[in-house]
Formats: C-alpha cells, structure tokens, sequence
C-alpha cells in the first residue's frame, strides 16, 4: 500500500498528543523530530521537509485551539491541512480546448508505464465524458511499442492512428491529428518515445512534436517507486516542454510516497492522476486532501463512494440509498451490494479507506477472508424469498434450516444476522447524514477517526441540496 510506512510514522508521533490536555512546546519539538524522520525516510525532497516542519511547527505553537478540538486534535489538523498543501491542496483537471479535439501529450522515461497509461486515460474519458478518444502511436522506436498501443485499443474500441516504417514522429503526429479531426474526435492522446535518461535527442524530438501538436495537456508520466528521483526528472522534462501535470504510476508498489509529496512542492506543477494496478481501469484523479487523510488515518470515503459510482448504475444505486434511508433494505440488496463491492477490488484495500480502520494499529492485522464472503452468500441463499426480504422472521427453527442448507454451523447464521442488522441501522444513519453512532464501532474513537467523521458530517449538510435534486429527478 502506499504510503504505508509514512502512515504508521506519522501516526504513531501524533498519537503521543492526542491524549493531552496541554501541549508543551517540547511536546511539539518531540513531534516535529518524529515527522521529520518520518518524511525524509519516505524520500521526500530535503528541503521540503525542512520547510514543512517550519510551518507545522510556527502554527502549532501560535495556534488557537477550537472548542470542538483538543490541543493534540488540533495539532493533527494542522499537519492535516499543510500535508494538503504540499501535495497541492485541490484536484486539477485537464485544459480543455475551445473546440475538439483537447490534445493530450504524454511524455516520460523508458519503463514508467507510459503506453499503458495512454490506454488508461482513454478509458477514464470514456467513462467519465462519454468521450470518443483517438490515440497516435508516437513511439517508433521501442520493440513492440506500437503493438502494444494497438492491443489496447482493441481492448477499448478507440482507433489507433500508425504509420507502419515511418520513423519521422513530428509528421506521424501531424497525420494523425489530421485524421482525428476529420473524424470529430474528442481527445486525441499521442503517445511518445521514452529513453533511459533525460538526452539531447529525446528532448529535441518532443519539443518538435509539441510544436507540431500544439498540445493542450502535456503530461508528464513519472514511476513513484522511482522515490526522491523522480522530482529531478520532472523538472528536467518541465524544463525544456513546460508539462502542465504529472501523472504517477505504479503507487501500489510504493510504501514510501516521497514522490508524490515532492513533486507538487519542487517543480510547482500539479498531480493529476495516479495509477495503481495494471487494470485499464486502474487510473484515479488525485485528490490532495483525500490522499493526506488518508496517510494520517482518515480513511477516503470520497474516492470510495466515486469508486463505487463507477461500477454501478446511478439510478439502481439511488433507489438503494433510498431503500437504507426508509430502512427498508433487505438481504436481496445486501447480496446485490457485496457483489458490487467485490467488483472495486481487493477488500482489505477497500476498508483502509474507511476511517478509523485505516492503519488503526488495533486493526493493523484486519483482513476479510474470501471464504468468510461465500459463506454469507451461501446462508442468504439458503432463506425463502420471504425470509430474504424480512430478517424478523428468522427464528430459531428457520435458522436452524438455514444452517443445515447452507453446510454452516447455526452460531455463524446467528452472527451474520446480526451483523446485517448492526450494518442496515449503521446506513440508516449514515444516509440521514447521523455520523455521531459511527464513534462506536470498532477503530472509529481514535482522534483521527473523530476528524474524519466531523469532516463528513459538514460535507453531507454541505451537499445536500445536490442531493434532494437528483433525488427528484429519480422519482419524476
């Protein structure tokens, strides 16, 4: 997981505040030594890190403390909110241009998994915009290179635009754009050669396309296992073609994150997406507040309710929304939803982004057995239509029943019915925006926890106009 290591660093340092009354200034000298340490083990740029415990430490001595805060809640706010800042503070976007299509370069060294992220974007535009996408096979000079853009486009059912022995890239890319316009295409997306290093005729090739191109993203694709190295190469490459963002790859494989919150902080130009699993699917906007909660424990219900969204159909997901609000929600929608979920990936990495089980050291261990998953399903089917849609009619002998169809011993019928019930009251509560009972469920009275629970608490009176208009919608 990425970050992992930070994580636990700069919880364990803040956890020694939380439980004080009165915040010494030795208290936070003892912090700011243990989030130095931290950062510069993460392989975060030295001189960012030396400015962040500046900061930290000038704000947390001449603080204020909130009512709804304590001393140690307070501190951990402040490194919440200037984490944010390192990394950017907001989510940017892609420029679009006036009129189609938005042209998209994509530049990078050799390895960092630019071609597959080419393959990804498309697929997000697709998604996103309903976008019709063109891409150019701008790389003629790795082996296969070309090959493989043309399997994922395939894959995707996007055109890909070569031309076969052509090794002069400015023209390729001048053709290509030709084609797309003439073919009204959203976006077009040229993927580029990469070297082993930043070189002369590397340089001079892309700055040629982009004169061609007139591109109006140039993103800079950058391996974050690559670590502290990866803010020289961005600033290389922003150098000489003044990128617009940078997209990180393979942050999966990354317990570090030194990139990540280096880049922003050295070369001033914004992350845009992440990617992490080799899936067409697996690329996300990075969000910086998101991804700070997320490494001081916060856990990222945002990004896990829109990885939820992309899977599943507005309309279907409204009515069960609707369904948890009237406490109407029945094990048929409970199996529909473990279904889904199943679908966003591996369920260990699901719930870290619920606060308080995100690298709670209680929950360190935590870990859902796939077998534990075809047994719930085994005891819902085992019920009679009737049973599925009403829980209060499961008495002993019809869970006796259960048990006996389902091949599971009666005390783990027992414990899944409660755990639905416990689950089905938890979303009536959380879907009328009541995030107060959450605090007593297992990891969420930690600190950080009770943040993460406070921030949601605001977001959801904050959008919920938006909410009652889709709400209309739906039923008119």
């Amino acid at each position: 997981m990425a970050f992992e290591n930070l994580s636990e660093r700069l919880q364990k340092a803040l956890r020694n505040l939380t439980g004080k009354g009165k915040i010494s200034e030795e208290d936070i000298n003892a912090a700011s030594r243990e989030i130095r340490l931290a950062l510069l083990e993460a392989d975060v740029n030295f001189k960012v890190v030396k400015d962040f415990i500046k900061t930290i430490k000038k704000r947390a001595l001449g603080a204020e403390v909130q009512e709804s805060l304590t001393p140690g809640q307070q501190v951990i706010k402040i490194v919440d909110e200037e984490l944010t800042k390192m990394m950017g503070e907001t989510a940017v976007p892609l420029n679009k241009a006036p009129h189609v299509p938005t042209i998209i370069m994509m530049v990078g060294l050799q390895g960092t998994g630019k071609t597959t992220t080419v393959g990804k974007l498309a697929n997000r535009l697709m998604k996103t915009e309903n976008a019709r996408p063109f891409l150019i096979a701008g790389d003629v000079y790795r082996p296969a290179a070309i090959d493989q853009l043309k399997q994922i486009g395939d894959q995707l059912k996007v055109p890909v635009y070569t031309e076969p022995g052509e090794k002069n890239v400015p023209k390729i890319v001048e053709d290509g754009l030709a084609e797309a316009k003439k073919h009204h295409n959203d976006y077009v997306i040229i993927d580029t050669a990469g070297r082993l290093e930043i070189d002369e005729p590397l340089m001079k090739e892309l700055e040629e396309v982009k004169a061609v191109a007139h591109p109006d993203n140039i993103l800079l694709v950058v391996d974050a296992m690559t670590g502290q190295a990866a803010t020289g190469v961005a600033k290389g490459f922003d150098d000489r073609l003044d990128v617009t963002g940078v997209i990180l790859t393979k942050l999966d494989g990354d317990t570090r994150g030194g990139a990540a919150l280096s880049i922003r902080a050295v070369t001033g130009k914004p992350i845009l997406f992440t990617g992490q699993g080799e899936k067409l699917t697996d690329l996300d906007v990075f969000h910086p507040d998101r991804m700070a909660s997320r490494i001081l424990g916060m856990g990222d219900m945002l990004s896990l309710i829109e990885k939820a969204q992309q899977d599943y159909d507005a309309k279907e997901a409204e009515k069960v929304a609707e369904k948890m609000r009237a406490n109407t929600f029945d094990f048929n929608d409970f199996i529909d939803q473990l279904e889904q979920v199943q679908k966003m990936g591996p369920l260990d990495e699901i719930m870290k982004m619920i606060p308080g089980f995100a690298n709670n050291p209680q929950l360190k261990n935590f870990s859902i057995d796939e077998k534990q998953i075809a047994h719930t399903k085994a005891i819902v089917y085992s019920m009679t239509p009737e049973e599925r849609e009403n829980e209060n009619l499961l008495n002993p002998s019809r869970r006796r029943r259960i048990a006996a169809g389902s091949g599971v011993p009666i005390v783990e019928v027992n414990r899944m019915i409660k755990e639905f019930k416990t689950a089905k009251e938890m979303m009536s509560k959380v879907t009328k925006g009541n995030f107060k009972d959450l605090q007593n469920l297992p990891g969420m009275n930690t600190p950080m926890a009770k943040m993460a629970m406070r921030r949601m608490g605001k977001n959801f009176k904050k959008n919920k106009a938006k909410r009652m208009k889709k709400i209309k919608r739906f039923h008119s």
